[in-house]
């Protein structure tokens, strides 16, 4: 199955935005951009909500059929390893190979000895069009580097295999992600990355490494940004070699897990593509989420209510809502506003605390709380809890919250990545 050029992964935790998400791919079909939509989520999200994929892709099925779009769409089973992975065989035509948890585990020494007989090529100076310097590797590094890796790409092979064996080869796109663990991957570690991945004969068409800086959930990203640059540039770079060198496929390009809103480095991401002419995925994780509280409360009334209900439950649980999400968020406590405090918001207030702007739009306002929004992105486990009082709640606005949807995929995402 060979997957587009550029692709945008949306999470729809309530599977109640898909058309609201899919307008927003219209609209940069119409500006000239052609970024395929893939509706992600986890196994995680699923067990919180309650939910199963199949209504995932009933819900992508549905939107894609009445907004009556007839170019190429994608479901993706998020973050799925061998416990998870069978559910997801029907409904799913993308599967994101989660190995992080299996980096550093100890690989056989005799296969470790293999992989750097196979790969002499890998030691010594390696120049890769596009790259200044060369890398300059030595026996001992790849040792090291395999002694990392090995197991995880292994690992992604045998969940390969029995995905392929329930669904056949060609009836879906594989991803390797690699980027929720601690230490990012280096472009030349990426090399001996994508080696590995040759070797176990894994057609993969995205890979998500780590990249340097923090990609917190639901705000920008927190790091170096030159440093990004070089790193993305690099990255694009080892991969056009490595497509060539190791007969892996041509559509093969970079996963970028942004956690959303990355905003600031949205145009390295851009100038890189425009460079090298790549193609990327972007996954935007819980921006949809963030966006349906953002509309109930500016809707008022009754919705405004229960968002201030659901920010209360969150705070008051905080702990448990964060502890599986402790690698990619930052939350200063001290800078949370009590529930007593946002129970006196009005819905302007407690939009403006939550709402994270783009430059484009002059960045963030003074009563912007990355905080607050850190703490709401992973208190979604509350909404569900509150099961149909909270999607009847959204059905019940669904213009206001769509029209927020909509606007902050495409003028905050889309827009400056695949249209400038």
């Amino acid at each position: 199955m060979q997957f587009p050029k550029f692709s945008f992964g949306m999470g729809d935790r309530f599977a109640h935005q898909a058309k609201a998400q899919l307008q927003a791919c219209m609209l940069a079909a119409q500006q000239g951009a052609d970024v395929t939509p893939v509706w992600n989520k986890s196994n995680r999200e699923h067990l919180i909500i309650g939910s199963e994929p199949t209504g995932t892709r009933e819900a992508a099925d549905a939107a894609v059929k009445e907004m009556g779009w007839t170019k190429p769409y994608f479901l993706d089973a998020d973050h799925i390893n061998l416990k998870t992975y069978e559910r997801f065989v029907a409904p799913c035509d993308f599967f994101t190979i989660d190995v992080a948890d299996n980096i550093g585990q100890k690989s056989d020494e005799t296969e470790i000895a293999k992989f750097v007989e196979r790969h002499p090529e890998l030691i010594g100076e390696i120049t890769i069009p596009r790259i200044d310097q060369p890398f300059r590797t030595d026996k001992a590094f790849v040792e090291k580097t395999a002694k990392q890796f090995l197991a995880a790409v292994q690992h992604a092979g045998e969940i390969y295999r029995a995905i392929a064996a329930a669904k056949g080869n060609e009836n879906f796109v594989a991803e390797i992600s690699m980027d929720e663990t601690d230490a990012p991957q280096t472009p030349v570690e990426l090399l001996i990355i994508l080696a590995a991945i040759s070797d176990e004969k894994v057609p993969i068409q995205t890979i998500a490494p780590k990249f340097t800086g923090r990609f917190n959930k639901g705000v920008d990203y927190g790091g170096d940004l030159q440093q990004f640059a070089k790193e993305f540039r690099e990255d694009l770079a080892t991969i056009a070699y490595a497509v060539e060198k190791y007969n892996l496929p041509k559509t093969l390009k970079l996963s970028v897990h942004s956690g959303s809103d990355k905003y600031s480095i949205y145009p390295a991401i851009r100038e890189g593509l425009q460079a090298f002419d790549a193609g990327v995925h972007v996954k935007t994780a819980g921006t949809t989420w963030l966006e349906e509280v953002i509309g109930l409360a500016e809707a008022g009334g009754d919705a405004l209510e229960l968002a201030k209900e659901i920010y209360a439950q969150a705070y008051a649980h905080a702990d448990e809502l964060c502890a599986p999400y402790a690698t990619v968020i930052d939350i200063k406590k001290d800078n949370l506003p009590t529930p007593e405090t946002v129970d006196g918001w009005s819905s302007e207030q407690f939009v403006k605390a939550l709402q994270h702007r783009s430059p484009a739009e002059a960045g963030d306002l003074p009563e912007y709380n990355p905080d607050f929004r850190q703490l709401l992105h992973v208190g979604f486990k509350v909404a569900a809890k509150l099961g149909k009082r909270y999607t009847d709640t959204l059905e019940a606005n669904e213009e206001v919250v769509a029209r927020n949807v909509t606007k902050n995929l495409f003028e905050r995402h889309i827009r400056p990545i695949f249209l400038g």
